[in-house]
């Protein structure tokens, strides 16, 4: 039996989940009704639920993205997408479990999917490196875009991961010269791609599947260079709950800074408390997105498409630099 998980930030809502359980309980021995005060009890928790994710600090936002429950690729592809296909190997040296492809109908449109896979269970997450794609994860990804190119579909990504793998192997198998060449190859793919973060979006690990014309993020996502832990490490020279709190304050990580940057074009709402509380929700409203973006594109011209492509990313990081008026001079005259 798997053991419940809780995040400290919702402790209060567990006393009243199992407040309401234990009159639901006695409501099925006929002693008594508590139907009101269940009801009232409902209403208590679900204003407490708003206030709580409505208040969310970004380290806490770090954690609901790592939640144990909540919806990865393979659930929303599960969820949103017909007559799913999935295709394996790079062609070069072998099949990265932690890379899901493949051809598959979302709404009325056929799409080539790529996405993080994180696995479900240890041994799951073992095989898939917690997310951490290879170098062959990565060009197995490229290959499948080009075949959509080939064919005119266009392509939707999944974001879900802490970061590219950092093993030994990885590197001698060229894991930066693989994103690199992604994050080129993707400006050039001639037909549209909408990307969406989904959960954990950590530095190269997710721009290699990231160049998109439409990027954007769940409610309860992370976006960053690198992990508050790892942020942590290198300026704290130590990773604790008080530095990781620090660093994902000032990695600016959430949904709302990430918009505020421009680094992503839209926030795509999520269940009250969290995709993890309700996946069939959230894949209803990352549906309704992927739908109506790529309805959009898809009547732009490839040419448009590219030079869209090339402005969007130009763009980021832009800034204005004020020269300061020059100080009066503080001698009087003569």
């Amino acid at each position: 039996m798997a053991i419940p998980y809780t995040m400290e930030f919702e402790q209060p809502l567990v006393e009243i989940e199992s407040e309401i359980r234990a009159l639901e309980g006695r409501s099925g021995s006929g002693e008594q009704d508590y139907a009101e005060e269940i009801a009232g009890l409902r209403k208590h928790h679900d204003r407490l639920l708003q206030k709580i994710y409505n208040g969310l600090t970004p380290v806490d936002t770090v954690r609901v993205a790592r939640h144990p429950n909540r919806p990865q690729s393979s659930d929303y592809i599960r969820m949103i997408a017909k007559d799913f296909v999935e295709l394996h190997g790079d062609r070069r040296y072998g099949e990265d479990p932690a890379i899901i492809t493949g051809f598959g109908r979302i709404g009325s449109l056929k799409c080539m999917i790529v996405g993080h896979n994180k696995g479900k269970d240890t041994n799951e997450k073992i095989a898939c490196h917690f997310g951490c794609a290879h170098p062959e994860g990565y060009r197995k990804a490229l290959a499948k875009m080009k075949l959509a190119e080939k064919y005119n579909v266009p392509i939707v990504t999944l974001v879900d991961t802490p970061g590219a793998f950092p093993g030994v192997g990885a590197e001698q198998r060229g894991q930066a010269e693989a994103i690199a060449v992604n994050m080129r190859e993707m400006s050039r793919i001639r037909v549209p791609i909408v990307s969406c973060v989904i959960g954990e979006g950590g530095s190269g690990g997710a721009l290699g599947i990231a160049v998109a014309d439409r990027v954007s993020m769940l409610q309860h996502a992370w976006y960053a260079v690198i992990s508050p832990e790892g942020c942590a490490a290198i300026l704290w020279k130590q990773a604790n709950p008080q530095t990781n709190a620090e660093a994902a304050q000032a990695l600016h990580i959430t949904a709302n800074d990430n918009l505020k940057l421009g680094i992503v074009d839209d926030i795509v709402e999520e269940p009250l408390g969290g995709a993890q509380r309700d996946p069939a929700a959230a894949a209803v409203f990352l549906k309704e997105w992927i739908v109506s973006n790529l309805s959009k594109l898809r009547r732009r011209k490839p040419e448009t498409l590219l030079n869209k492509r090339y402005d969007r990313f130009r763009a980021l990081g832009a800034y204005d630099e004020v020269t300061p008026a020059p100080a009066p001079d503080p001698r009087p005259e003569s």
